[in-house]
């Protein structure tokens, strides 16, 4: 192996001060997830592992990494809300992310409000400026190569209503930079945020590829 690399296999452990997997598949959206229980109690809490997987229907996806409460509370109503977390936002989000008993509400805890929703029961972020209300469709217990379960279930959800505050959209067209989303890092506290000054554009080539 080149010595400009550094090599390992996950298995054999990574030899650093902290494991690079997540700073490396990095920027990830966050996972902002709202649910309740089947009693109405409320839980806000934000996931690492988050994103898009289809079109139509528009379906999203996150992580949870151990059998929490918002899994269990998915897995019992069929529900969950995504709620865009933005800069102006940081603080709040990161308070959600206490770990806590099942009966407190993350909503009071970070002094956020939850908004009715309206396809669905569950509550979303009235501070935020976007928000998915969503409709469970799968839930995957992940297995490794080995073909043995681990302890992470992936959990899916169509989008059934969207919510977007009308000053980001631009001639009709949603501007990201504008909400100023913050992203997850590698290390333990690394976040980045969307500016405007970080953008660039980039078309598809058309087929056969251009040869000029």
């Amino acid at each position: 192996m080149h010595d400009d690399f550094h090599y390992y296999e996950p298995r054999h452990g990574h030899g650093l001060p902290h494991d690079p997997f997540n700073a490396m598949v990095a920027p990830r959206p966050i996972g902002w997830i709202s649910s309740q229980d089947r009693q109405g109690r409320l839980n806000l809490a934000p996931y690492s592992f988050f994103n898009a997987f289809n079109y139509k229907p528009p379906i999203v996806g996150f992580a949870s990494t151990g059998y929490k409460d918002s899994l269990q509370n998915i897995q019992d109503t069929g529900e969950f809300c995504w709620n865009l977390a933005t800069r102006e936002l940081a603080e709040h989000m990161n308070l959600t992310s206490t770990p806590a008993p099942r009966e407190i509400d993350e909503f009071q805890v970070a002094g956020l409000t939850p908004a009715p929703s309206s396809v669905i029961e569950v509550p979303h972020v009235a501070e935020s400026p976007v928000s998915f209300e969503c409709r469970r469709t799968q839930i995957l217990q992940l297995e490794g190569a080995d073909g043995q379960k681990v302890s992470t279930w992936m959990i899916f959800g169509e989008v059934v209503a969207v919510r977007i505050r009308k000053t980001l959209l631009k001639d009709g067209i949603y501007d990201t930079a504008a909400a100023r989303p913050i992203v997850r890092g590698g290390g333990a506290a690394d976040y980045f945020e969307i500016t405007p000054s970080a953008r660039f554009q980039m078309r598809r080539p058309g087929w056969p590829l251009d040869s000029r």
